[in-house]
C-alpha cells in the first residue's frame, strides 16, 4: 500500500504539471513529453499519457501481473499566466536535475497553483490598453486614434473580466468586445469631427488584434502538425468560435452604429502601406511588450520581446513591399521569430512559448478582418467578393503565422543524436519543457555510478533519454 500511495503521488505531480502547461497554451506534444520525462525522473516506468483539450489521463503499471494505476485530471481554467508557466518549467528542470524531491515538488506546484498573479489586475488592464495603442501606432494612427484605442481596450478588458467572473462563455465575451470596440470608435469619430479627422477603422483593427491575441491558434496548428488531431481539432474549433464572435460583434456594431446615425468610414481596400517601417516596428515593439506584461511574463522578458517583435514587423513590411502576398510576408517574419526565440528564451530562462506568442501578436490579421467586414457590408457589386477574399486572406495569415513559427523552431532547436528517437515519435519541437535529460538508475549496495563500459550510470554508448 505504501508503494501504491507513493506511485499515486508521483502521477498526481505529473498531472498537475501537465494541467498548468496545457492551460497556458502549451501543445499536447510538449505536455506529453514533459509528463513522461518527469515520471521517469521520479522512477516511474511504463507510463501511458493521454492528452485531450479538456482532460489529462496518466497510467502506470508497476509490474505486468498487477493492475495499473490510472489517474485523470480535468483542465477547467485557461487564463494565460506566463509567470506560472515559467515557474512550472523551472520546477520540472529542478526535478530532472535531482535538485528537488517529490515532497518539495508537490509543495511547490501547490504554491504555484494557489498563488495569485504576479501583477495586480489594474496593471494588466492598463497593459491591454497600451498594447492596443501600440497596434494603432503600428497601423499609422494619429495621437487621437492611439488615445481612443487605449480607452476602448481598457473598457473591453474590464467588461470581459466581469463576464469571466460570471462564467459567461468566451464566445459571448468576444461578441461584446467586438461590438464595444466598433461603437466606441464610431462615437469618438463623430465627437472629434469638428476638430480633427480620425480614422475609426484603425481603432477597431487594433481592438480586433487584442481580441485575437488570447486565441490559441498556434497551439492548434502545432497539435495538428504533431499528430494530436483530437486536441488540435478541439483547439481549432475554439479558435474558430472565438474569431466568429469577434466578427459577429464587429458586424453588429457596424449595424447598430448605422442605425443610430454613427456611420463608420470604410477602409480603402487598396491602401496597403499604412505607415513607414520604422514607425511600424516601434508600434509592434510596444504592443508585444505590453501583451507580455498583461500576460504576467517576467520583467526580464519585456525588452527582448519588444525588440524581437519590432524586427519581425520590419521584416514583414519589407517583404510585403516586394510584391509578396500578406501571408508570405507574415510567414517569413514568423519564421524569423521562431528561429531566434529558442536562443532568446534560453538566455532569459523562460519557455520559448512566452517569447514566441508575445512576439507574433503584432502580426495578427486585425486590419485584414476589418477590411473584409467593411467590404462585405458594402452595397456595391465587387465589394462583397473582395470582402470574402479579405476574410480568406485573414485565415491564410493566421495559418502562415503559426506554421512559420513552428518551422522556425524546427530549424532552431538542436535535435541531438540521443534525442532523435523521442523527437521522431512526438514529431514536433519543444516550446515548453526540457529537450533531454539523463536517466539515472537506482544504485544498490556495492554499485558505483560508472558502468563496465566506462559510461556514466544511466547512459549507454553516449546516449541519453528524453
Amino acid at each position: 500500500m505504501a508503494d501504491a500511495r507513493e506511485l499515486t503521488q508521483r502521477l498526481d505531480l505529473c498531472l498537475r504539471v501537465g494541467e498548468m502547461l496545457l492551460a497556458s497554451g502549451a501543445g499536447a506534444a510538449d505536455v506529453t513529453a514533459t509528463m513522461r520525462a518527469l515520471a521517469q525522473a521520479l522512477g516511474v516506468r511504463r507510463t501511458e499519457v493521454d492528452v485531450t483539450f479538456t482532460q489529462l489521463a496518466m497510467s502506470a503499471q508497476p509490474e505486468p501481473d498487477v493492475p495499473a494505476i490510472v489517474q485523470i485530471r480535468s483542465v477547467t481554467q485557461r487564463e494565460i499566466d506566463y509567470d506560472d508557466l515559467t515557474r512550472v518549467d523551472h520546477l520540472v528542470r529542478d526535478v530532472l536535475a535531482e535538485r528537488m524531491g517529490l515532497r518539495d515538488a508537490r509543495a511547490e506546484i501547490a504554491r504555484i497553483a494557489s498563488s495569485g498573479h504576479a501583477r495586480p489586475r489594474w496593471a494588466a488592464t492598463l497593459g491591454w490598453g497600451l498594447m492596443c495603442a501600440g497596434i494603432s501606432l503600428q497601423l499609422g494612427g494619429t495621437p487621437a486614434v492611439v488615445t481612443v484605442a487605449f480607452i476602448a481596450a481598457v473598457v473591453i478588458a474590464r467588461l470581459q473580466h466581469a463576464m469571466t467572473k460570471r462564467r459567461l462563455p468566451f464566445f459571448y465575451q468576444q461578441v461584446v468586445g467586438g461590438a464595444v470596440a466598433t461603437l466606441l470608435a464610431a462615437a469618438a469619430t463623430r465627437a472629434a469631427e469638428p476638430v480633427v479627422t480620425m480614422d475609426a477603422s484603425l481603432v477597431v483593427s487594433a481592438n480586433i488584434v487584442m481580441l485575437l491575441a488570447g486565441i490559441g491558434f498556434m497551439g492548434a496548428i502545432q497539435d495538428a502538425m504533431s499528430g494530436f488531431y483530437v486536441t488540435g481539432g478541439a483547439r481549432l474549433l475554439e479558435a474558430v468560435l472565438a474569431t466568429a464572435g469577434i466578427i459577429a460583434g464587429v458586424s453588429g456594431g457596424f449595424s447598430l452604429a448605422i442605425a443610430v446615425g454613427l456611420d463608420l468610414p470604410p477602409l480603402e481596400p487598396a491602401r496597403a502601406d499604412l505607415v513607414g517601417v520604422t514607425v511600424a516596428a516601434l508600434g509592434a515593439a510596444v504592443a508585444a511588450a505590453a501583451f507580455a506584461f498583461s500576460s504576467y511574463a517576467p520583467w526580464r522578458t519585456l525588452a527582448p520581446v519588444g525588440l524581437l517583435a519590432g524586427g519581425a514587423a520590419a521584416i514583414s513590411e519589407a517583404v510585403a513591399r516586394q510584391d509578396f502576398g500578406r501571408p508570405w510576408a507574415v510567414g517569413v517574419a514568423a519564421f524569423a521569430v521562431g528561429l531566434v526565440s529558442y536562443t532568446v528564451a534560453g538566455r532569459l530562462r523562460v519557455p520559448p512559448l512566452v517569447v514566441v506568442v508575445s512576439a507574433v501578436v503584432p502580426l495578427l490579421p486585425g486590419l485584414t478582418i476589418y477590411r473584409g467586414l467593411a467590404l462585405l457590408g458594402a452595397n456595391t457589386d465587387p465589394a462583397p467578393a473582395q470582402g470574402l477574399l479579405a476574410m480568406v486572406t485573414a485565415a491564410s495569415v493566421a495559418t502562415a503565422l503559426a506554421a512559420g513559427v513552428i518551422l522556425g523552431e524546427y530549424v532552431a532547436q538542436p535535435v541531438k543524436r540521443e534525442a532523435r528517437r523521442v523527437e521522431t515519435r512526438l514529431a514536433g519541437p519543444r516550446l515548453v519543457g526540457v529537450t533531454r535529460y539523463r536517466r539515472r538508475r537506482r544504485r544498490g549496495p556495492g554499485q558505483t555510478d560508472r558502468q563496465p563500459n566506462g559510461q556514466p550510470d544511466g547512459q549507454t554508448d553516449g546516449q541519453t533519454e528524453e
